[in-house]
């Protein structure tokens, strides 16, 4: 039977039918039949008229010949499109070549660059190898010198030996060579073992990666750079073993053992292997205390450093500034008194500003940093600092960082509680004072009312034979202001303020805040140094990075030199006012520092807060038992409020009731404060910040209370008077009669019942009576029943009789006298 069963086969007209054989698997075939299909010839018909190629041929060409059912319009927007198709193919195709012949100039290049650097270090080589085989030789010569030397001299007959003798020398240094070749051709023959063809086996190349060979891995280029150094070494005779390194390593309190095998340049394997030959069965992660880690250095042949955690900190180091490098800088006038003495209105004064319109009930707040520039053209920094009680830690700071301390009384006030505070702590900060006597220009001032007020406190003006300066001013009018300034400028110039501009910045926080748009943001008066846009910096437990410094007129500056205020944004975090700015190198060592430094308060917080014996942990529950605490969390717009805040609740309470705060933060009250505040039945103050809208709608949900704030003696009177709610109500009593005993009646149904005069006063049914026998009191309780005659009455009145019983009480005798006395409550205040 044949392959097609004798049927016809298939196929089209035009077609040529073919045989094709084709083979399977175990030697079987089979014969298939195809078609192959001619090419179809359009014969043009004998009437049809060539195309013409003249200009007024149409631009589809002869209508006749166009497909059917084709306008001139779509017939001319088909060619075109074939038009720009093949101008479009056309530029790829010269794209392509031009990329082609890049390739191929880069390919070039490459291999080119690959060639002569194999044929420079081929040449190397074979430098090294022919020195090798001069030193070979030379060392060879004078070994067969020494060696014909010491031999005893051949016998004279003998003429053929002597030539043998002569030319054997010669022999073992060619046969030397001989051998030096055979190694060298082996090591050539043999491509893993150094040559020169396996000098790049480390790369993967595609037929590499497409074999699979190297399961997946490649040698590093250190790797392949050891090796050849250790082929180079070899090929020029120098000894491949060196010296061991022994190292002075660092070590802290505790380490982990893998760092400890970095420091000492050792093998984790090899630490791991000591450890165990020492009984301790330790990985590579694991911690070790400094006598284990030491005995273990020791053994390795390093030298132990003890270092501390504390070590962190001397990268900032108090560098000694030579005469030479002190340049003048601007003096430091910090504005301190009592409140409402007109100290920011002295300091607007001088300024030309308005800075009291803008402050929330008259007062200042915020402790500010100004620099103002006299006529004279001398430039001075002023601190403004407030007045109010609450603010002692922020005028306690003015003082710390000031080179002069201005001191502003009213004429018509006086000496004040709050500027002999300032007088404190200008005298601990052993700073110059100048007496500014403000409001002369009123008609009760009394200046030298003031001065006699100061003597009292040992400041002694010049006017009245003293060495303190005395200035009357006016901040209205402004009389005296250029006296005033005429003093600063003397004092600072008997001071000679120096400082060194050219070394890395150090100054002092004076205010922090968490603005929104800008995040952290502290003001820093430079104190020495430059501080610079760029420069990476520590400041207490935060540090960062300086992103920008605005001046106090709000404009950017790239730097900010001595005695300069400025605001610093790039902080991680809010500081305290208070903290000392320090520029560093890197920002490792400024991330070292902050976290060592936090570690380090936060442990002296918890140190702070425990009890260290049993007995002081259950002294302090029986002295809490009986206390009532007022729970309060408080948010403030800056650092310094929120510290004067926490002061002042501090301050509020007495043995049965104390405010506790929290939390305290700087920045807007949100939903995790909200959550904080639930948790503990406390309200949230708010001073000069407000709630987000979720912290507003989680506050509404759950029912806690927030209370904003702009003027801080109205938020400490609020929580004084809430804090004088927890207080229990002060119990008097009042003595309103006696009566004596007559006659004692037993009643049935009653019990005992008195017969009584009441001798003074009156007797109430509703008061409180006790029961005196020989002038001691034997019973304390209510009266049950008061009858006169036989009517129930509310009172009876002195000088008559009635008749009286005690309440679960019938102990009562004649002439006994019953004290009668009413309770009143009266509520107590903080």
């Amino acid at each position: 039977m044949s392959d097609n069963d004798g049927k016809k086969t298939l196929g089209l007209g035009g077609s040529r039918p073919s045989n094709v054989k084709q083979s399977f698997s175990h030697g079987r075939t089979k014969n298939v039949v195809v078609e192959t299909k001619r090419k179809r010839v359009v014969v043009p018909k004998p009437g049809a008229a060539k195309p013409t190629t003249g200009g007024s041929a149409p631009v589809g060409g002869d209508p006749s010949k166009r497909p059917a059912g084709i306008s001139d319009v779509e017939l001319e927007r088909r060619m075109k499109a074939l038009a720009m198709a093949k101008a479009r193919e056309a530029e790829e195709s010269a794209k392509r070549e031009a990329e082609e012949k890049e390739r191929a100039a880069d390919r070039e290049a490459r291999r080119a660059e690959i060639e002569a650097k194999e044929a420079e270090d081929r040449e190397r080589e074979e430098r090294a190898k022919a020195k090798a085989d001069e030193e070979n030789r030379k060392r060879q010569e004078e070994a067969n010198a020494k060696a014909a030397a010491a031999a005893p001299p051949p016998p004279p007959a003998a003429a053929a030996p002597g030539e043998t003798a002569v030319t054997r020398p010669t022999a073992a240094p060619r046969k030397a060579e001989r051998g030096n070749e055979t190694r060298d051709n082996k090591s050539k023959a043999k491509p893993g073992r150094g040559g020169d063809d396996n000098r790049r086996s480390g790369k993967l190349t595609l037929n590499d990666a497409m074999a699979g060979r190297e399961g997946g891995r490649q040698r590093s280029m250190a790797a392949m750079k050891r090796k050849q150094d250790r082929a180079r070494a070899k090929a020029m005779g120098v000894s491949a073993e060196r010296e061991k390194v022994f190292r002075d390593v660092a070590l802290p309190e505790a380490i982990t053992v893998s760092e400890l095998a970095n420091r000492m340049t050792e093998r984790v394997a090899d630490v791991v292997k000591a450890l165990m030959n020492n009984g301790i069965m330790a990985t590579q992660n694991q911690t070790l205390d400094a006598d284990t880690a030491e005995l273990i250095i020791e053994e390795f042949g390093h030298t132990v450093v003890r270092v501390s955690d504390a070590d962190v900190e001397d990268v900032i180091q108090a560098v000694e500034d030579q005469p030479e490098d002190l340049q003048s800088r601007p003096p430091i006038i910090t504005i301190m008194g009592h409140v409402d003495h007109g100290k920011t209105s002295l300091l607007d004064a001088i300024r030309n500003a308005k800075v009291v319109a803008g402050e929330a009930g008259g007062i200042t707040q915020h402790i500010g940093a100004y620099q103002v520039t006299t006529e004279s053209g001398a430039v001075l920094s002023f601190l403004d600092t407030p007045g109010h009680a609450a603010f002692t830690s922020m005028r306690s700071r003015g003082a710390q960082v000031t080179d002069i301390v201005v001191l502003v009384v009213a004429a018509d006030d006086a000496v004040m509680p709050q500027t002999i505070e300032a007088i404190n702590h200008a005298k601990a900060a052993k700073v110059p004072m100048i007496v500014a006597i403000n409001k002369v220009d009123k008609p009760e001032a009394n200046p030298d009312k003031v001065r006699t007020d100061l003597l009292q406190h040992e400041v002694i003006v010049e006017k009245m034979s003293g060495d303190v300066q005395d200035v009357e001013v006016s901040a209205i009018s402004g009389q005296g202001l250029d006296e005033l300034l005429e003093a600063i400028a003397l004092q600072a110039e008997i001071l000679e303020l120096k400082a060194n501009p050219d070394r890395a910045a150090e100054g002092a926080v004076i205010e922090a805040q968490l603005d929104v748009g800008r995040g952290p943001v502290a003001t820093v008066l430079i104190q020495n140094g430059t501080l610079r846009q760029g420069d990476i910096f520590v400041v207490g437990e935060q540090y960062g990075k300086v992103r920008a410094l605005i001046n106090d007129k709000g404009e950017r500056v790239q730097e900010a030199g001595p005695a300069v205020p400025v605001e610093v944004l790039g902080l991680n975090g809010t500081p305290e006012a208070g903290d000392v700015l320090n520029v560093v190198d890197t920002d490792a060592q400024a991330r070292e520092i902050a976290e060592y430094r936090e570690k380090a308060a936060k442990e002296k917080r918890a140190a702070a807060g425990a009890a260290t014996t049993l007995e002081q942990l259950m002294a302090n529950a029986k002295a809490d038992e009986n206390v009532s605490e007022l729970p309060i969390l408080v948010k403030a717009d800056v650092q310094g409020s929120a510290e004067a805040i926490v002061q002042a609740m501090e301050k509020i309470g007495n043995d049965e009731v104390r405010v506790r705060v929290l939390h305290s933060g700087v920045g807007a009250i949100t939903e995790t404060d909200i959550g904080l505040a639930e948790a503990s039945g406390a309200p949230v103050f708010g001073f000069n910040v407000r709630a987000n809208a979720s912290a507003r709608n989680t506050a509404n949900q759950k029912g806690v209370e927030i209370r904003y704030y702009s003027v801080i003696y109205d938020l400490v009177d609020d929580v004084k008077q809430a804090a004088s709610g927890l207080l229990s109500a002060e119990i008097r009593e009042k003595f309103i009669g006696y009566a004596t005993i007559k006659e004692v009646f037993k009643v049935s149904n009653v019990g005992k019942v008195a017969g009584c005069l009441v001798t003074e006063g009156v007797a109430r049914r509703s008061a409180g009576v006790r029961l005196l026998r020989d002038n001691v009191v034997i019973h304390e309780g209510t009266l049950k029943t008061l009858k006169r005659f036989k009517d129930e009455v509310p009172e009876v009145q002195s000088g008559q009789e009635c008749g009286m019983a005690f309440e679960n009480y019938d102990d009562i005798r004649p002439d006994d006298v019953i004290e009668i006395f009413e309770r009143e409550e009266i509520e107590r205040n903080l």
